[in-house]
């Protein structure tokens, strides 16, 4: 069995121009990690051109499907019929991308299949981590 999903989804990019550009985007989760989610954007679609990715918790992906969510630098809130927002904020600036809640909640079943929400914990190897941080001490 796989411990990585990865889906792409198509983002829309909210901007200054009444346009709202198309952009490729990947929602990965590795069970290695089981707490998190990244999503990642393509050089191209990014002002750096570069690949940027955003980290966040699997649980506020999930809540903000349903109520406006978070209050760092990754916030989710449900839009419309089916649509989420995810802002992601940095020193730079903030982006704000419109996804469809489907896609979001699709990749959040094939997680949960994966690794059932409440049970992350059991995935950790938390004496490897631990040996990890006495070697290093």
């Amino acid at each position: 069995m796989s411990t990585v999903i990865e889906q792409p989804v198509e983002a829309r990019l909210v901007a200054a121009a009444p346009r709202m550009p198309n952009i490729p985007a990947t929602l990965h989760y590795d069970r290695r990690d089981p707490f998190a989610v990244r999503m990642t954007f393509p050089a191209p679609a990014t002002l750096e051109g570069v690949d940027v990715c955003w980290t966040f918790a699997r649980d506020l992906l999930a809540a903000g499907l349903h109520d406006a969510e978070g209050h760092g630098d990754v916030r989710v809130r449900p839009y419309g019929y089916d649509r989420t927002v995810l802002e992601f904020r940095a020193p730079e600036g903030t982006a704000v991308i419109h996804v469809h809640s489907s896609e979001i909640r699709r990749f959040l079943r094939a997680t949960s299949d994966l690794v059932p929400a409440g049970r992350e914990h059991l995935q950790l190897d938390l004496d490897h981590g631990l040996a990890e941080l006495m070697r290093d001490a």
